[in-house]
């Protein structure tokens, strides 16, 4: 069994502009995950679904002592081709679903180590004593014109282009799975979002929230300040702290909760 486990809280709220959510999110002792879907006609909460329920049924696999590491890392990557296969297959089957996807990051913790899966632009940050790191690289038109060094930090946020992907799970097999992995710190604390949040706040304002002493209070600080700058769209923050005490219960948020 794990030494160390995710003690989470989290929230998925609809904001202010959208009518229903597409995010989807799933919390457990060793494994969490945000997903945010897009597309189709009323279908992106359909294939955010499907990414996090995929991950579920492979949890009791994934958190196996029976299994060694380079097999985990295997099945870790190999759940975006599952989940890529049954979008494909949905969309096959409904026309009108056709064009739907969805981001997923989602964060494994197993003994000392953390392994961050990640596709799209939900986004994985680390609080690590007064250190605010983001672990997760934006796989976005602007992120790659910003690595080029094609364009500045304030062009990219007036952007026309600053929203559309370069990967996501949309059911077309044309993803390239990305897997980083990172040594458990007692102290640490995790947050897992959609792009709600991290497109509306700033990272300063994301860590004046992640500080919050309480992982609740500072949920609750992050979703209230979208809803301040205008909540145009679903918004779903997952905050970790590293633990050493198993709670052995699990949740579904969001889309896949309804």
């Amino acid at each position: 069994m794990s030494a160390h486990f995710f003690d989470t809280s989290a929230r998925s709220a609809i904001g202010l502009v959208r009518q229903g959510n597409e995010d989807s999110a799933f919390t457990s002792a060793q494994l969490i995950a945000v997903a945010d879907g897009m597309g189709g006609h009323a279908a992106g909460e359909v294939a955010s679904r499907i990414a996090v329920k995929v991950l579920q049924s492979l949890t009791p696999a994934l958190i196996s002592t029976e299994i060694d590491e380079d097999s985990i890392e295997d099945l870790l990557m190999h759940s975006l081709h599952s989940i890529d296969s049954e979008i494909s297959v949905v969309t096959y089957e409904d026309i009108e679903k056709r064009g739907m996807g969805t981001t997923l990051t989602a964060l494994l913790i197993r003994d000392k180590r953390i392994a961050l899966l990640h596709v799209g632009d939900s986004r994985c940050y680390r609080l690590r004593g007064n250190v605010l790191e983001q672990l997760s690289n934006d796989h976005t038109v602007i992120q790659e014109l910003l690595d080029q060094g094609a364009i500045s930090e304030a062009e990219a946020a007036e952007h026309p282009q600053r929203s559309m992907l370069t990967q996501a799970l949309r059911g077309d097999g044309d993803v390239t799975p990305v897997l980083q992995m990172y040594e458990v710190k007692k102290g640490d604390r995790y947050l897992l979002c959609s792009d709600g949040l991290s497109g509306v706040l700033t990272d300063k304002e994301i860590k004046i929230g992640l500080k919050k002493s309480e992982k609740e209070e500072a949920v609750k600080f992050l979703i209230d300040a979208t809803y301040v700058n205008g909540a145009p769209d679903n918004v779903t923050v997952l905050i970790a702290d590293i633990s050493e005490v198993l709670d052995t219960s699990t949740s579904l948020l969001g889309a896949a909760h309804d």
